[in-house]
């Protein structure tokens, strides 16, 4: 499945759109993991629980949106988004979406 921020894939013909497409994660800190990151956020630095916290939401969603977009049988998602927002204290939400489309067979295809 191609991914892409774009609107339109280069030497692709878009012939039909089968609409949005999202997916997203909740994730909740872990009270142990909490401990650490405030230690370090005290001298500065990345704080690597939190780095990936936040790479498994990101991944999850996507995972949640590309099942959603093989569904509508979907050769590619455009426009693709991330978005991120704080349900409660301590937890967020990540959220991926896009537009689901087809493409034109290509003529080494036919």
């Amino acid at each position: 499945m191609i991914l892409a921020t774009r609107e339109d894939i280069p030497q692709r013909k878009i012939t039909e759109v089968l609409g949005l497409v999202r997916g997203s994660s909740v994730r909740a800190r872990h009270l142990g993991k909490d401990i650490g990151a405030v230690l370090k956020n005290l001298v500065g630095g990345e704080i690597p629980e939190y780095t990936k916290l936040l790479a498994e939401s990101r991944e999850q969603a996507l995972d949640r949106m590309l099942e959603e977009a093989r569904a509508l049988g979907a050769d590619a998602v455009v426009a693709l988004r991330y978005s991120s927002s704080e349900i409660s204290t301590g937890a967020a939400e990540v959220l991926v979406y896009g537009t689901a489309v087809r493409f034109a067979p290509r003529d080494d295809e036919i």
